[in-house]
């Protein structure tokens, strides 16, 4: 049981990092840091294609960074912080 969830952390750890691993990716966490954005207000603040903007939402979703609700007819996309502490506590036991 064990290690059935230290495997399961460990995969989540591995795709938060790649998930972070880009700088884009990285501007998106930041943007929604202060608002929740949909994907034509994300992709406005880059000079990238739409499909590389739903690429990258991709990859954060699935390091369960970000989440999405559909609202009307946009899906509007918001930081999951608590992911963000898991990562801080896991960062910080590396301390001791």
């Amino acid at each position: 049981m064990l290690f059935r969830y230290l495997t399961k952390y460990l995969n989540q750890m591995n795709s938060l990092f790649k998930a972070l691993n880009d700088a884009t990716r990285r501007q998106i966490v930041e943007l929604l840091k202060d608002k929740d954005m949909n994907a034509g207000e994300i992709a406005e603040q880059f000079n990238i294609s739409k499909p590389s903007i739903s690429h990258h939402l991709d990859l954060l979703k699935r390091a369960d960074l970000i989440t999405s609700e559909k609202k009307g007819q946009f899906v509007e996309y918001s930081l999951n912080t608590s992911i963000l502490e898991d990562l801080i506590n896991w960062i910080l036991t590396l301390k001791n």
